[in-house]
Parts: structure tokens; C-alpha cells; sequence
């Protein structure tokens, strides 16, 4: 399968963020040739080990410049867009990219004569959603679909993995922070491994058609925020206090922390805590998740361990008592 793939062009708009990396390798496999277009090439070279010599080509492309985006998407088979925000800073806000740039996207892999294109969107997307972001997740959709008939839309619960914003983001605060902020402790979530995340992206290119399909990707367990606040100090070794905030609450800490370069938490941030995060019924009964692609969806209970044990006291030599070894 590697070597008749070996004539085709696949152009991952963001291939060197968090989820990026995780699709340039599970293309790579299959023997594609990678167009890496990311707004910092020279910073992507840790990509190319993922494929032979020549295969993987990290590009500049930028989503708020079109040109640039057409470039990079030029002679592609398929186009896969990535680039997404947790908080809007400077001329990066949700508009430019979650919105503007899908359409730019879009319009690129239309004019490069794809034969798929694939936008990643959030379950939380939703044109009538109190946060800017699932706003801007929505539209994206919108922009997409008409810059591009037949977009497949992929809309990922938490996703998980070594270099994750979420359970890594959590471990951290716990080595320092006697409490840990829980606001929305009853949201539901439903996290999903960032390789099975790619194995999708790669099965829906492989299959080579455009089907305009929405897929909603979870993994294996719901889970409450607090339960997964806790399953994050069961496996770190840690006691520390959950400390519950009420929205009003929540939302005045975020106009607070909201100037922050790396803001701990935002107002849209807060207002997406209302909603659960998990994939919907209406997916499941139309095969528009990871089983309907054949793909086993991996817990976070299986991976996570192998990466937040370096946020124990003393790393793996831990024991379960929180005494080294």
C-alpha cells in the first residue's frame, strides 16, 4: 500500500503542533508525501524522522495570508486543516483561524484540485454556543463546506496524548498548587487518544472520497471533570484539594487571568464547561465515530501512566505511597 501511495501529495496545514505530528507520522507509514505547512518551517524539523529522506517537506504557510496557503497546498491529493486555539492572542484569534482561515483552507485544497479535504473541528462547535469558540468552531464548518463540497468535518472530544494541554496541563499545577480549580465538576467528557485521532484522519484519506461527513471522535469512557482531576492525582501521587467554583465565580477568575500570556483559565474557556463534551447519539447510530472508521478507540487509563509518571515526587521511582523507591 506504501508504494502505490508514493505519487501522492498530502498537505497537513499545523503537521508540527500537538495532533499534527501524530497525522505527518500515520501518513508517513502509508508511504504519502508530506507537505508540512506550519508558520514556523524552520522550527518543524522534528518531523522529518517520521518518514524516509525527501518524503516529509515542512513548508511556511500562514492561515490569515491565502497565497500562502495556496502554495503550500498546490498538486495535493488531499489537505488536512489542523491549526486550532484554546485562547485568542494578538492577530491570532478564533476568528482568523478557526473561521477565516478553514475557508482559506478550504478554497486552497479546492484550487489545488484535492481530492479530500478534512477540517478539524471540536465537539464543542456550535453556531449558537455561549463561548466565542464554539462560535468560531461552527462557522469554520460553514466556511469549509462552502469553499469546498464534500469537506469531511472531524470533530475530536478531549484529545490526549504525551504532549497534551489537558492532563499535562493538571499534573503541572498539582506539583505546586495545594488545590486544584473545579468548575464544572459534572461536565462529561469523553477524551481520545491523538493516535487513533490520525489513524482516522489517514483511513478517511486513504479511502479517497470526499463523503461530507461529520465524525465524531471519543474514546472508550465518559468522564466526569472531576473525575479525571482525580484520576490525574491517583496516578501522579498526589493529594491535593479540589477546590469547586462556581460559574460567576469561575468566570470573574477569567477576566482576571485573561491577560495572561499562557491565561491557567478564560471566561470562553468557563462558558464551554457548561456543555458536555461527548460524542452524541446521533453519531453513534449513523457509524460516525472511530468504530465506523475500524478503529478501537484507546482509553486514557491504557496511555495516560506512560507520561504523567514524570510529574511524580520522584519521577518513576515512586511508589504508590508517594515514597521513592
Amino acid at each position: 500500500m506504501a508504494l502505490l501511495n508514493g505519487d501522492k501529495l498530502v498537505t497537513v496545514i499545523g503537521g508540527s503542533g500537538f495532533i499534527g505530528r501524530h497525522v505527518v507520522r500515520s501518513l508517513a507509514k502509508r508511504g504519502y508525501r508530506l507537505r508540512v505547512a506550519c508558520r514556523r518551517p524552520d522550527l518543524a524539523g522534528d518531523v522529518l524522522p517520521y518518514g524516509v529522506p525527501g518524503q516529509i517537506m515542512p513548508v511556511q504557510a500562514n492561515l490569515r495570508f491565502p497565497a500562502s496557503v495556496n502554495a503550500a497546498c498546490a498538486g495535493s491529493f488531499a489537505v488536512v486543516n489542523l491549526p486550532g486555539l484554546l485562547f485568542e492572542s494578538g492577530s491570532q484569534s478564533f476568528d482568523a483561524v478557526h473561521s477565516f482561515g478553514a475557508g482559506a483552507a478550504a478554497n486552497a485544497a479546492r484550487a489545488a484540485g484535492a481530492v479530500v479535504f478534512i477540517q478539524m473541528s471540536a465537539i464543542g462547535a456550535d453556531a449558537t454556543s455561549t463561548s466565542a469558540y464554539g462560535r468560531s468552531k461552527a462557522e469554520g464548518e460553514k466556511q469549509a463546506r462552502a469553499g469546498f463540497p464534500g469537506t469531511i468535518v472531524l470533530r475530536p472530544s478531549i484529545v490526549f496524548g504525551p504532549e497534551d494541554g489537558f492532563f499535562n496541563k493538571f499534573a503541572h499545577m498539582a506539583r505546586f498548587s495545594p488545590a486544584l480549580p473545579l468548575v464544572g465538576g459534572d461536565t462529561r467528557f469523553q477524551p481520545v487518544f491523538v493516535g487513533d485521532v490520525a489513524e482516522a484522519v489517514a483511513t478517511l484519506i486513504e479511502r479517497g472520497v470526499a463523503d461530507g461527513k461529520t465524525y465524531e471522535l471519543g474514546g472508550p469512557e465518559v468522564a466526569s471533570f472531576k473525575a479525571l482531576l482525580n484520576y490525574v492525582l491517583d496516578v501522579t501521587y498526589r493529594k491535593r484539594l479540589l477546590l469547586p467554583l462556581p460559574f460567576p465565580l469561575a468566570k470573574l477568575l477569567g477576566v482576571v487571568t485573561g491577560w495572561l500570556p499562557k491565561p491557567p483559565i478564560t471566561t470562553d474557556q468557563v462558558a464551554l464547561l457548561r456543555t458536555d463534551n461527548v460524542v452524541s447519539d446521533a453519531a453513534h447510530a449513523e457509524n460516525r465515530t472511530l468504530a465506523g472508521l475500524g478503529i478501537t478507540p484507546r482509553g486514557f487509563r491504557q496511555i495516560v501512566p506512560s507520561y504523567l509518571y514524570r510529574y511524580r515526587k520522584e519521577g518513576q521511582f515512586t511508589t504508590p505511597s508517594g515514597k521513592p523507591q
